[in-house]
């Protein structure tokens, strides 16, 4: 973990898609940072057990249900009485070539991306508003700008949280509402799935040579999660080595 210095003491943050890679290491560093934590994550049990280091309240839940999005922010409200930041971090992978690819893959991906990102960001508006203030931090990918083989349904959820995270910033700043977003490129257990001789092409590909650790996101949503970063929004910052120049 980098040798941070914000302070969010006496704030709230949810992060979805908390129990492992960067989603981990961003409910740790908040908790690190002071903050109430709420971390979410379809696995509840591997969620359970990441967080038990650290201090959160782990929420079983599935980003894609209205229900269970509107049952994590109730609970956050009941325990904390205040959100101040979202973390839209949760994803999956349902890869193939397009015309392989199933409805069942195609719709998942998108309601886990794109559906979540904005069930999560719709629920807490409103209590954005009552106080007017609220950071919102949204995490797309290269691909979602590039494409990628076998990623048609990855690629579009991403690029719609981009055309989501400019929308939003548009409607929701004159509320103190920033929204934001992050292009990470880090060692997660999506890119664990690469075979070797793929993975080293692909890094050979960043200019730095290599992916980032899932907590050198941190810095970055540490930044436009706090107060002074309050006069950017609608912006989609890379955080990938230089991949995407």
């Amino acid at each position: 973990m980098p040798n941070l210095t914000f302070n969010f003491t006496q704030q709230t943050v949810i992060v979805t898609g908390a129990a492992r890679g960067v989603g981990l290491e961003l409910a740790r560093f908040f908790a690190e940072a002071g903050a109430n934590v709420v971390a979410v994550d379809f696995d509840g049990d591997v969620l359970t057990s990441a967080v038990a280091d650290f201090n959160a309240l782990a929420i079983q839940a599935d980003v894609s249900s209205t229900v269970d999005v509107q049952r994590v922010v109730d609970a956050t409200i009941d325990q904390f009485g205040q959100i101040d930041i979202l973390v839209n971090n949760a994803g999956i992978l349902r890869d193939g070539v397009l015309w392989k690819m199933t409805d069942e893959d195609w719709d998942a991906v998108l309601a886990v991306h794109a559906g979540g990102t904005f069930k999560f960001t719709r629920a807490c508006v409103p209590h954005f508003r009552a106080r007017s203030y609220g950071r919102i931090i949204n995490v797309t990918s290269y691909t979602g700008l590039r494409g990628n083989t076998g990623q048609a349904n990855y690629a579009t959820a991403k690029a719609g949280i981009i055309g989501f995270t400019k929308t939003a910033a548009k409607e929701l700043a004159r509320f103190g509402i920033s929204v934001n977003a992050i292009s990470p490129n880090a060692e997660t257990r999506m890119v664990a799935a690469i075979p070797p001789e793929k993975l080293a092409e692909l890094a050979a590909a960043i200019p730095m040579g290599r992916f980032a650790q899932p907590s050198e996101m941190c810095a970055a949503v540490g930044f436009l999660a706090s107060d002074i970063s309050g006069y950017i929004t609608g912006v989609v910052l890379p955080v990938d080595g230089g991949i995407s120049m």
